[in-house]
């Protein structure tokens, strides 16, 4: 009996070993899950007579973790950037600097392409395969485009190669490489996952916008790279407030990316003071009169209203679905509508559209 008792201590030893051996080769947040069971088995003192099969049963995760670690690497989506944009020719110097730096803060124009590539350069610069690469969005529906458009762009299926979570919506699983999301859900996440073991690299995007997610998330993720020396974080902004990132992560080094994709012409209509100040013209007229101008305009381009709130908008969709209901597709936009009302505004339509 005491010489059996001695062999079944020497093969949970060399289990212990083994896996001990084998947790920096799974996946991280595996890595972390169990771990962090077999440091709790260890410590149990009540139960000794389970400790062989709930080892054997981590023994046996463990190596699918593997598997599954090695699957991805073997199976990173080709990647591939669109030449036009500006923010391609720095490809090269982002990568190199994401491999560099533990900190990076990219600022570009709006249409420079920053919110699309930067997570393919992550992926470029090795990141992304024993864990995720996380882009957190201000918008439900900027995350379901973008992610949507990344999937496009590498050629895999969306869910699975690249993902997005939005809240009541999880469109990602295990073999996700790179995962768009609200900030909200990231900043949801750190209850259940302190260390963030599911990401090895997370974008901030639209930090300039300057939520209170944001702030909370960008005050959170400080400290959390003092305790996590793998973890990369890639902060991208509007040339604004740049230093201002910069310096709050220890001066980390700053990429800018100049040029739009496409020119702006900028065209001032101010209301007649005379109208204003009887009352007889309000923005939303204005804001109707323009889209009439537009439309009596030759092209096909669309519309875009930009509106303070809710009654705004609907105030606004009843006045032009009243006056161009038959010659254009009017259509709200505004956070509280569900996803898929959301996703109308990138339906194809036969008339132009006025969102």
């Amino acid at each position: 009996a005491a010489s059996a008792t001695l062999r079944g201590s020497g093969m949970k030893d060399a289990r212990i070993d083994e896996i001990r051996r084998l947790l920096p080769q799974a996946m991280l947040p595996d890595w972390v899950h169990l771990g962090g069971r077999m440091v709790r088995l260890l410590r149990d003192r009540q139960h000794p007579q389970t400790h062989e099969k709930l080892l054997a049963r981590i023994h046996e995760q463990l190596l699918a973790s593997i598997a599954l670690r090695e699957e991805r690497k073997a199976n990173v989506p080709k990647l591939s950037y669109p030449p036009d944009l500006p923010i391609t020719a720095r490809k090269d110097d982002i990568v190199a600097a994401i491999r560099a730096n533990q900190v990076v803060v990219i600022a570009g124009e709006t249409g420079s392409g920053k919110t699309t590539q930067i997570p393919k350069m992550c992926l470029e610069a090795g990141l992304g395969i024993e864990a995720k690469i996380g882009c957190t969005q201000p918008r439900r529906m900027a995350a379901l485009s973008i992610s949507r458009r990344i999937a496009e762009e590498l050629n895999v299926n969306w869910g699975r190669e690249v993902g997005c979570t939005i809240r009541f919506d999880d469109r990602s699983s295990e073999r996700t490489y790179i995962k768009l999301m609200t900030d909200g859900i990231l900043l949801a996440e750190t209850q259940g996952d302190p260390l963030l073991s599911e990401y090895n690299c997370i974008i901030i995007d639209e930090a300039h916008e300057r939520s209170l997610n944001i702030d909370f998330l960008l005050g959170y993720l400080k400290t959390l790279l003092a305790k996590r020396n793998d973890l990369k974080l890639i902060i991208t902004s509007a040339t604004i407030d740049t230093q201002t990132f910069s310096k709050a992560f220890n001066d980390a080094p700053i990429i800018e990316v100049s040029g739009r994709l496409y020119p702006v012409e900028v065209i001032y209509a101010p209301f007649d003071q005379d109208s204003e100040e009887r009352g007889d013209v309000t923005y939303i007229d204005a804001a109707v009169r323009a889209a009439e101008t537009a439309l009596c305009e030759p092209g096909s381009g669309d519309i875009l209203i930009f509106m303070p709130g809710e009654r705004d908008i609907r105030e606004t969709c009843d006045l032009l679905e009243g006056r161009f209901g038959r010659e254009a597709e009017i259509i709200p936009l505004f956070g509280l509508l569900s996803a898929a009302d959301q996703q109308r505004v990138f339906a194809p339509c036969a008339h132009r559209k006025i969102v």
